[in-house]
């Protein structure tokens, strides 16, 4: 999938607009356990497979930073923004992980350009996102994640 080029001035004709959806990406045991690993968070929901067989969720599921962390992934695929300078997260307003992201899942991220304000050197753009599970019911994050694109 090739991310769709939209620069500084055209991310605000997008306001109030789903920018895009990217295509799945797998969170495998491997992934889940590398994230244990990079995190020391070795919770056994997420990392005991035999452990997980009996809880609720049947097995293990992926660490809800985990899947947030996925995000610039995510959107990596859907806009690049030429003629920037450097993009740096800036934060997040609101993150509520809505439902597990079994092992073996493969999610995707839909993108909305919430907000885009000038700053100094360039914009803040405010994004509201929804990463969905495959065969999933309801979406397993949404987030208000904000970023800035220097020019």
């Amino acid at each position: 999938m090739a991310a769709q080029s939209l620069g500084l001035e055209e991310l605000e004709a997008r306001v109030g607009q789903e920018v895009g959806v990217s295509s799945w990406v797998a969170v495998a045991q491997e992934r889940i356990d590398a994230f244990a690993a990079a995190t020391d968070d070795h919770q056994w929901i997420h990392v005991d497979r035999e452990r997980a067989k009996g809880s609720t969720f049947g097995g293990t599921i992926a660490h809800g930073f985990l899947t947030l962390s996925l995000l610039p992934r995510l959107l990596a695929e859907v806009i690049s923004v030429p003629g920037r300078r450097m993009s740096v997260n800036y934060g997040l307003n609101r993150v509520r992980f809505t439902s597990p992201v079994p092992s073996g899942s493969r999610v995707r991220g839909r993108f909305t350009l919430a907000r885009v304000d000038r700053v100094e050197g360039g914009v803040q753009v405010t994004w509201s996102v929804v990463v969905e599970r495959e065969g999933g019911e309801r979406p397993c994050l949404v987030a208000e994640w904000l970023g800035r694109y220097y020019a």
